[in-house]
């Protein structure tokens, strides 16, 4: 509960100042009143700031998977509850998760669920952590639904982690060969412009070499101008990004992909897949922890992170809350490969749709990585080989009039 400062004046018009507890400011004002003060200045402490600040930061889901796996060891031996939240508060050394755990612990002493408690912190509890711990406390396997919590977390961090590192590398790559190729053809070719003016003036010059000396020239004299617009229009498209209809395209863009004949080129592909095994790792992990597959497909379909694949999943729910299956709307919707929606399928008719689910997610999640290994892999040839080229042309076009003057003489 927050705590306040406040400066006040009793009855007989003395002054003083003192420390109180209370929900809200309102409710402090009112035990002012019942203790027959007039308040002059009313305030939040400064531990109760600085909780709030650390409150509003995100915690890390590394920090929440080894909160989730403790808290379940501690109920599973037994320690209440409460209790367990606090001794996890005292033993946190994050200041941003020692904060919310101190917050649901309070809230939970209050008499409210811990599910309640850890939704008044978004930046911390995702809602499928919540759901999940919701339907763990209402069936009493709080125990067992925490460390899947915990397994889960774990799991979609390695993948995020595994995804970031494959691709630092040709990140690192491509811009510095980005800022070379500027500072070469900045700095280094207008210095040879004072040698090819006699033979520009002949109109001799090959075509390569005055290519070259003219992107140099414009470089040279608009590249700030160019930086700048480039820039504002990096920060108009962030602009349109936050539309609905830009989201909409942009996310149609980042799972399409170029046919050439029976194969798809592009990161296309790759996007969807990871999107659908986290999309079917976490229905399916929710649906074995007892929560309803309409709240389940509500909220995994959030969790694609598309919005392309989020509205094909939703208008699926509308058809399963009317009694249909699946596997029909999914298959309609032509967001999902024929064998996803196949082995849905059958899962619902195996009465096993969560294992299904599940070994769905580990298969497409193992194929995405060889796949993501395989275009790194050959992202960084490809990325040299280009460098190669811009440096290739660079030289003929140097030394094209050298040696075209050679050959004069």
């Amino acid at each position: 509960m927050p705590d306040f400062v406040y400066t006040a004046r009793q009855s007989t018009g003395e002054q003083i100042e003192g420390r109180l507890s209370a929900a809200t400011e309102h409710d402090a004002l009112g035990q002012l009143a019942a203790l027959s003060l007039f308040p002059l200045r009313l305030d939040l402490s400064a531990e109760t700031k600085s909780s709030q600040v650390q409150i509003r930061r995100r915690v890390r889901p590394r920090h929440m998977a080894v909160f989730y796996m403790q808290l379940a060891d501690l109920l599973k031996a037994g320690v209440p509850l409460l209790r367990s939240l606090q001794l996890l508060e005292r033993q946190s050394s994050q200041p941003s998760l020692k904060a919310v755990i101190a917050n649901v612990a309070a809230t939970v002493s209050e008499g409210s669920p811990l599910a309640e408690a850890m939704q008044q912190h978004p930046k911390a509890f995702g809602p499928l952590a919540v759901s999940m711990i919701k339907a763990g406390e209402e069936g009493g396997f709080l125990e067992d639904v925490l460390k899947r919590t915990a397994n889960f977390t774990e799991h979609q961090e390695e993948l995020k982690s595994r995804v970031i590192g494959a691709m630092v590398y040709p990140i690192f790559l491509l811009a510095m060969g980005a800022i070379v190729v500027v500072a070469m053809f900045v700095f280094f070719v207008p210095k040879f412009a004072p040698i090819f003016e006699r033979m520009q003036d002949r109109g001799t010059l090959p075509w390569a070499t005055t290519a070259l000396m003219a992107l140099s020239d414009f470089l040279r004299d608009y590249g700030i101008y160019a930086g700048i617009g480039m820039a504002a229009a990096l920060v108009a498209g962030g602009l349109y990004l936050k539309t609905p209809e830009g989201r909409l395209n942009y996310d149609r863009l980042r799972i399409s992909s170029l046919k050439l004949g029976n194969m798809q080129i592009g990161f296309g592909p790759l996007v969807r897949a990871l999107a659908i095994a986290r999309f079917c790792r976490i229905l399916g992990t929710m649906l074995r922890n007892g929560v309803p597959i309409l709240h389940c497909l509500r909220i995994a379909k959030d969790a694609t992170g598309n919005l392309v694949l989020s509205k094909a999943i939703g208008k699926a729910a509308d058809d399963v809350q009317s009694g249909k299956s699946l596997a029909n709307p999914l298959r309609a919707s032509k967001q999902f490969p024929d064998e996803i929606v196949e082995m849905i399928s059958v899962g619902e008719e195996a009465n096993n749709l969560e294992q299904v689910l599940i070994d769905v997610a580990d298969n497409m999640e193992r194929l995405s990585h060889r796949r993501l290994d395989l275009l790194v892999r050959l992202l960084e040839p490809v990325l040299l080989l280009v460098m190669a080229c811009i440096v290739l042309f660079v030289v003929i076009a140097l030394l094209l009039p050298i040696l075209q003057s050679s050959s004069v003489l």
